[in-house]
């Protein structure tokens, strides 16, 4: 089985979504080749504190802000995972795909979109600062130089185009977007259970493009 997630690394129910579905992919049984693929929620965006986008975005107030980060933290915790949101930041995360896109090349995607998760959420390190990504990526095994060549990488940048292009091609406007067999859709961060049915569809090639609307982060932002 073939699972394609579209994704961005600073979107929360895209962690909760990875973690119910790893969980429901536990519960099935079966194998799968998962595939990260790049979704920018804000391209182009300079970095600024989340919450301080979020009272932009959607007027919130300073108190509504604190209220909506305390209800993702709960709902991350939920799902097995710590979550601290507030002093983290929101921006234009190329540097951290094309990170994820080296990595793919050297068979350690997985283990980068969740290193990248992890210090963002939990340990509250600014990935949008490359110095951190260095870090990251000679954790991952990578060297400074292959680092650096990749935030420069012409193909690194056509791919991560691609993986926006195709999200569209395939009407993608919030993520997480999972894509199983290149047949049957799950949108946002659903809970194990519709992950679950959504896979046993798809290995018993069941119904036609099913798509199970959840929580999201949209094009622009949470």
């Amino acid at each position: 089985m073939k699972i394609e997630i579209w994704s961005d690394v600073i979107c929360p129910f895209c962690y909760i979504g990875k973690a119910e579905l790893e969980t429901a992919l536990a519960q099935w049984g079966g194998e799968a080749e998962i595939t990260h693929r790049a979704f920018r929620l804000s391209p182009g965006q300079s970095v600024i504190p989340t919450d301080q986008m979020l009272q932009h975005k959607y007027g919130m107030t300073p108190q509504q802000v604190s209220a909506n980060l305390a209800q993702v933290e709960a709902r991350a915790a939920d799902a097995g995972l710590e979550f601290h949101l507030a002093g983290t930041l929101a921006g234009d995360t190329t540097d951290a795909h094309r990170l994820i896109a080296l990595a793919q090349g050297r068979g350690k995607q997985a283990e980068a979109v969740a290193q990248l998760y992890r210090a963002y959420f939990t340990d509250g390190r600014n990935i949008f600062d490359r110095i951190v990504l260095h870090e990251i990526g000679a954790d991952l095994g990578l060297t400074a130089t292959d680092v650096d060549a990749a935030f420069t990488s012409s193909e690194i940048d056509k791919q991560i185009a691609l993986d926006q292009r195709q999200a569209q091609a395939i009407g993608v406007r919030g993520v997480p977007f999972v894509v199983v067999d290149g047949k049957y859709a799950v949108s946002g961060a659903q809970p194990v259970q519709a992950f679950l049915q959504t896979l046993e569809a798809a290995a018993a090639e069941a119904a036609k493009n099913p798509i199970i609307e959840g929580d999201a982060c949209g094009i622009d932002g949470c």
